[in-house]
């Protein structure tokens, strides 16, 4: 069986089928936060609600805590700087690039700012493919990776986490499409795309094995290469779903407003799976980012984040150091 990395990959592309179209509108009602200005930066989602996607993003800063900053290393204090991963293949709300097409913006660099600011520390963000996230960690040219990164026990042979927020992953459909999605049988003989090589198509193939193994019809699993593809499959009719990361879907949900998350789940199937703050085992950085982290989890700066990109559903209320992570996979 293929091995599985255990990390939703992010879409490449933008998420909207309207082109040029970046609109944002909290899930459940929440407050976006800060709007921006009104010069172009500032765009109004589907119900009103506006937020800044200019490169100037007012952020919501933490404050340095003397305490937690202690807990730094003297090797990393002495740089003035936190080096932090993030991907170069991201997409909102995680990871993309603002008006200007240069500027990194999006939830993860939003926590990461949180993390620096309580350590007293200037973020400094890395842009990388998915495996130099890692080989950045390794080589010492990384102090944190913020990445959308699931915790596994394969994974804590390496590195040490704090979590941030949960994993969840999302069903989306044609708006409309009265179809709710469970479980197993409810995905039976429908049409579904999902990116290859990631947790999600891991959990859709299990889904289909035990259809079959049930008697009713196997999932017809799809693949496509951009976003785009994918979404013009779903409006015409070609596919009945697609099953991938909650933030992403969330988003284009929110902004071309003409799909519908029909289903969530852990990224982790059975197991509830949490995204961390990841760095090198025994960098003896893992304390402070937990007690940053718990830090503005406390204060409620890290609510107002969450709640800006439409993300308040995946909230944690603590840090946790490397909790139980998901299964070890067979090779």
């Amino acid at each position: 069986m293929r091995r599985h990395p255990l990390l939703r990959r992010t879409l490449t592309a933008a998420l909207t089928l309207a082109a040029g179209s970046l609109l944002l509108t909290a899930c459940g009602g929440a407050a976006a936060g800060d709007s921006g200005d009104d010069t172009g930066n500032a765009v109004t989602g589907a119900h009103g609600v506006k937020i800044n996607i200019g490169p100037d993003q007012h952020r919501i800063h933490g404050v340095k805590d003397p305490k937690i900053a202690a807990l730094v290393p003297a090797r990393v204090r002495g740089t003035g700087e936190l080096r932090i991963g993030v991907s170069a293949d991201g997409s909102p709300p995680l990871t993309f690039h603002a008006t200007d097409d240069k500027t990194l913006i999006g939830v993860e660099e939003d926590l990461a700012t949180l993390v620096a600011d309580t350590l007293g520390l200037k973020p400094r963000f890395d842009p990388l493919s998915w495996e130099n996230l890692f080989v950045g960690l390794d080589s010492g040219k990384l102090d944190a990776v913020f990445s959308n990164v699931t915790v596994t026990e394969e994974r804590k042979d390496k590195y040490d986490f704090a979590t941030y927020r949960l994993d969840r992953l999302a069903m989306e459909a044609k708006k409309g499409s009265g179809w709710k999605v469970r479980g197993p049988k409810d995905v039976a003989g429908r049409t579904i795309a999902v990116d290859s090589g990631t947790n999600q198509e891991k959990i859709l193939v299990d889904w289909s094995r035990e259809n079959e193994k049930a008697g009713r019809k196997p999932v017809d699993i799809k693949y496509f290469h951009k976003p785009s593809d994918t979404y013009l499959a779903l409006q015409s009719g070609r596919l009945d779903g697609f099953f991938g990361p909650n933030p992403t879907a969330a988003y284009h949900v929110n902004t071309a407003g003409r799909t519908e998350i029909v289903g969530t789940f852990s990224g982790g199937g059975s197991v509830q799976g949490e995204i961390a703050a990841t760095t090198k085992k025994h960098s003896g950085l893992v304390k402070a980012y937990a007690a940053a982290l718990q830090k503005v989890i406390d204060d409620g700066r890290y609510g107002k984040v969450l709640a800006r990109w439409g993300l308040t559903g995946e909230a944690l209320t603590s840090s946790r150091i490397n909790p139980p992570g998901l299964p070890r996979t067979a090779n």
